[in-house]
């Protein structure tokens, strides 16, 4: 809730757009130059950050590492920003002014949806139904039961 200054990018460092989230600290993002980024979540961050698709992200490269050819770049998360900073970030030229397309879909690449189906599996106009073996005990007064006779 508090402001806080704003984080320009530096030597080594990028902006880029959450796309997917990946799980186990990991998430893909994709720079402004439209390559895809594989971010690892710095510990500092973790479980004190939410980060979700659609998030404008400060990324540093990795130093220790080389990139293959036609291999997607491993970076690190320095800074997630809120919504007003990006609007300033825009505002100073740090950004173009467009958006990357979210991933709606939650990651699941196989085209189900998550939509839900529900399946009646009795016949409503014969009473049949799946507990048709269980006894209903309407008209007993259950309130006079001597545990001596069970």
């Amino acid at each position: 809730g508090e402001k806080r200054e704003l984080n320009f990018k530096d030597d080594e460092q990028e902006y880029a757009y959450v796309t997917k989230m990946l799980g186990h600290g990991h998430l893909q993002a994709t720079s402004m130059t439209g390559e895809i980024l594989r971010v690892s979540i710095r510990g500092k961050l973790r479980k004190k950050v939410w980060i979700t698709p659609g998030n404008l992200v400060l990324v540093s490269a990795r130093e220790f590492e080389t990139t293959k050819e036609d291999a997607v770049r491993n970076v690190d998360l320095i800074l997630k920003y809120n919504d007003d900073e990006e609007a300033q970030l825009k505002r100073y030229g740090e950004i173009p002014d467009v958006k990357i397309q979210r991933d709606t879909d939650g990651g699941a690449d196989d085209g189900d949806e998550g939509n839900i189906e529900f399946n009646e599996d009795y016949d409503s106009e014969n009473g049949d139904d799946d507990n048709s073996d269980v006894e209903v005990y309407r008209d007993y007064d259950l309130t006079n039961i001597d545990i001596d006779d069970i």
